[in-house]
């Protein structure tokens, strides 16, 4: 969709749609939380599939509908690029946690959330180095394997949820607040929390829409380039409902949630390559893909590692507000957009 805006209106409704965003998602994630709570499900689960992929609609739609306009630049940069970005989006957040955010998780899921995540990120440059030789009806068996490991990843996480034995100690204590939007509706029944995670998702999908459009409109007036676009720009706007969950759960002590809401954000990042192929008509979406790619590809392995290595070493020291890690996820973010403005 394109809607014919200057420069002054595709910024007023990016603001707009910014705060819409923001507002869905500080209540998407106390809802999340509020109805983990009440029906006894992992929170490192229900932030991996449920809050991630909610998040993750205006990626989704985006994704689908680049490729449908045969744009296979686009669709892989605002996919890949957004590793690196919603990764940081954690470090970000990192500064409302009582201690570096890394410390708080009971069990090894986030670890073994990260090393998956690595796997499939080295799997997808691997697949783009062989370039996807391999096809069925236009749809290229490297994307394929990618959803394999994918569903396989979520198996395997589902079953170590309640199954696990690694138990750190010396644990943080987790603090719960109640100063964020609907926490004053603990008492609601469940049937009113579903509904209003639907209305919170129909919000973000919509408003999420609005920051994709409004973001295109204000790339194509600053004249930037369509790789750096996609790798940043578009990446950046379609990743605001992960930036907002994801703050609104560590204000609240929802330390898991939070971890796994940007692991599982990431991970469907990569799966939605293989919907995308199939729509991409012009044969495997994987095959010669541009530079700027693999460099969004290797610097999401860089983060991710980063964030596994805080995981493992309980210890940790902070830096300001932040954990050490954090600052040095920050920092390779940093590097990663003048990476990406060279490879334009």
């Amino acid at each position: 969709m394109q809607l014919d805006l200057n420069l002054p209106q595709a910024l007023l409704l990016f603001a707009v749609s910014s705060a819409a965003v923001w507002r869905a998602g500080s209540g998407l994630a106390y809802v999340a939380d509020t109805l983990s709570d009440r029906y006894k499900l992992g929170k490192s689960i229900v932030g991996l599939v449920a809050l991630s992929t909610a998040t993750s609609l205006p990626e989704i739609s985006t994704t689908l509908s680049a490729a449908t306009k045969q744009s296979q630049e686009l669709v892989l940069n605002n996919l890949f690029g957004g590793i690196a970005l919603q990764t940081a989006i954690l470090a970000m957040a990192d500064f409302w946690a009582r201690g570096a955010i890394t410390n708080y998780p009971r069990k090894a899921n986030h670890a073994l959330e990260a090393t998956l995540l690595n796997l499939m990120l080295g799997l997808t440059i691997v697949l783009l180095v062989i370039g996807d030789r391999w096809s069925f009806a236009s749809v290229g068996l490297g994307s394929l394997t990618i959803a394999v490991f994918y569903f396989g990843s979520v198996w395997l996480l589902r079953r170590y949820d309640t199954s696990g034995d690694w138990i750190p100690v010396d644990l943080p204590q987790e603090d719960e607040f109640s100063f964020l939007p609907g926490a004053q509706s603990v008492e609601r029944e469940n049937s009113t929390l579903i509904v209003q995670a639907v209305i919170y998702c129909i919000m973000i999908l919509v408003f999420g829409l609005g920051l994709v459009i409004s973001a295109e409109q204000i790339a194509v007036e600053t004249g930037l380039g369509a790789s750096f676009i996609g790798v940043t720009v578009l990446a950046a706007a379609t990743s605001l409902p992960e930036l907002t969950t994801s703050i609104a759960a560590v204000r609240m002590g929802a330390y898991t949630l939070a971890i796994s809401n940007i692991f599982g954000s990431n991970l469907i990042m990569l799966v939605l390559v293989f919907p995308a192929d199939i729509l991409y008509r012009s044969g495997p979406i994987l095959k010669s893909a541009p530079p700027i790619v693999y460099a969004s590809l290797g610097f999401g392995i860089v983060v991710t590692s980063i964030f596994l290595t805080g995981l493992i070493v309980r210890r940790k020291p902070r830096i300001g507000p932040f954990g050490a890690d954090s600052v040095l996820v920050l920092l390779v973010f940093v590097a990663s957009l003048f990476s990406y403005y060279a490879l334009r």
